[in-house]
């Protein structure tokens, strides 16, 4: 079935733009949350999908490690 639907030109190009770097597209991700909004994704999808966006979203420490005692370093 097809649906159309009156979105602003800005929030358009957006969501292109960040449904690109998810590597997916804009009608994927409406069709996702219209399948979550009606409650046909299990939370096994839901927690994979999750876990997969934890595993390819880079942090941006720079590669450098922390060490809990750097965390609290002269707050004593």
């Amino acid at each position: 079935m097809n649906l159309t639907v009156t979105v602003d030109d800005d929030l358009l190009a957006k969501a292109r733009e960040r449904a690109a770097q998810q590597g997916t597209s804009v009608q994927e991700i409406i069709r996702q949350h219209l399948a979550e909004y009606v409650g046909q994704r299990s939370r096994e999808e839901v927690a994979k999908e999750l876990v997969e966006l934890l595993r390819s979203t880079g942090g941006r420490s720079g590669g450098k490690k922390f060490r809990r005692e750097d965390a609290y370093e002269g707050r004593v």
